[in-house]
C-alpha cells in the first residue's frame, strides 16, 4: 500500500513536469519577436511598421545623445536576447558600434541600405566615418523603410502583408512630409536661407531643403567649437545678416547663447537634432498639429521653427 502511494505521487509529479515543459515550449513558440532599435527616430520607424506584431525595445530615451550614449549593463542582455537589432550606423552610436557588429546578421545598420552616392563621405566633412545624420533628408530616410519591413517579415513571416501595408503607408507619410518641407523652406528669401546650429547635424537637411548650413562643432557632439570658430561665426552672422541661430536639444546651448548675445542675433527655438522629443508632446504651429516624440513631428517642428525665425 505504501509503495502504491509513492508510485501515485511519482506519476503525479511526472505529469506536472511534463505539463510545465509543454507550457514553456508553447510560450517560446508563441512569444512575440523582440527587436532592439537604437535612436528615437529608428524606434519610431520600427514601431510604426511593427504595430502590435513585434515587441520593440528602444534603447535611447528622448533627448539622449547617441554620440555619447553609454548603455547600462542590462542593454547587453537585451542585445543577446533580441531577435534583431536595428541601428543607424556610420558611427552615430559611437561606443556601441563594436557590440552591434558582434551580433552578426541579426544586426542591421540602416545606413548600409541607403544609396552610397547620397551619403556624405568622410572626405566631404573631414570626419573619420562620414556623416551619420541621414534622417535629416526625409526622402533618404524613406528609403530605409523597405529594409525594416523585410527584417520584420523575416522574424514573423505570417505577418508579412501587415508589415508591408504599414511600411507603404509610413513611406508615403514621410515622402509627403519631404514635399511639404521643400515648399516651406522655399518660402524664405534665398539670401536668408542660412542655418547655424550647435553641431554638424543638419548637412543632409540643408542639402535636401536648400539651406546653407553651419555647425559650430563637428559631426559628433563630443567636439567643441574653437574660439576662432566662434569669432568667425559672429563675423559671418553680421556679414550675411542672419536673423536667428539655433540651439539643439541634444547639445549644451551655452555657446549658441553666447554668440546670440555677442552678435546681437535672435536665438531661435531649440531644434531636435539627434533625438525626437517626448512622445505625447503635441504642438500646433502654422496650421500643423504634430507629436514631437515622433520622427515626422520632430521634423515638422524643426521646419516650422526655422521658417518662422528666418523669414
Amino acid at each position: 500500500m505504501k509503495n502504491y502511494g509513492i508510485l501515485c505521487c511519482l506519476i503525479l509529479l511526472s505529469s506536472l513536469l511534463l505539463s510545465s515543459c509543454g507550457n514553456s515550449d508553447n510560450e517560446i513558440k508563441n512569444a512575440e519577436p523582440e527587436v532592439v532599435a537604437t535612436s528615437t527616430m529608428i524606434a519610431d520607424m520600427v514601431r510604426t511598421i511593427a504595430g502590435p506584431d513585434v515587441k520593440v525595445i528602444g534603447l535611447m530615451a528622448p533627448g539622449v545623445d547617441p554620440h555619447t550614449y553609454e548603455p547600462p549593463a542590462r542593454v547587453y542582455s537585451d542585445l543577446r536576447h533580441a531577435n534583431a537589432i536595428i541601428y543607424n550606423g556610420l558611427h552615430l552610436e559611437g561606443k556601441m558600434t563594436e557590440a552591434f557588429e558582434k551580433q552578426g546578421d541579426k544586426a542591421i545598420a540602416i545606413s548600409d541600405h541607403l544609396p552610397a552616392d547620397r551619403l556624405i563621405s568622410p572626405e566631404a566633412i573631414d570626419a573619420e566615418f562620414g556623416d551619420p545624420h541621414v534622417w535629416g533628408d526625409a526622402s533618404l530616410w524613406a528609403l530605409a523603410i523597405p529594409f525594416v519591413v523585410e527584417k520584420l517579415a523575416s522574424l514573423k513571416p505570417e505577418k508579412k502583408a501587415d508589415f508591408e501595408a504599414r511600411g507603404k503607408a509610413y513611406q508615403k507619410e514621410v515622402e509627403d512630409f519631404h514635399a511639404w518641407a521643400q515648399q516651406q523652406i522655399a518660402s524664405l528669401p534665398e539670401s536668408g536661407r542660412v542655418l547655424i546650429t550647435s553641431h554638424d547635424a543638419f548637412n543632409y537637411f540643408g542639402k535636401a531643403y536648400g539651406l546653407e548650413v553651419y555647425g559650430l562643432a563637428g559631426i559628433s557632439t563630443v567636439d567643441e567649437p574653437s574660439g576662432a570658430t566662434v569669432l568667425h561665426t559672429i563675423d559671418m552672422i553680421k556679414e550675411k545678416g542672419v536673423k536667428a541661430i539655433f540651439p539643439e536639444s541634444s547639445v549644451n546651448p551655452s555657446v549658441i547663447e553666447r554668440i546670440s548675445k555677442d552678435a546681437g542675433v535672435s536665438k531661435g527655438e531649440t531644434l531636435f537634432s539627434d533625438s525626437c522629443g517626448q512622445l505625447g508632446d503635441i504642438r500646433t504651429k502654422n496650421g500643423e498639429t504634430y507629436d514631437v516624440g515622433t520622427y515626422i513631428g520632430m521634423m515638422k517642428h524643426n521646419v516650422n521653427s526655422i521658417v518662422d525665425a528666418l523669414k
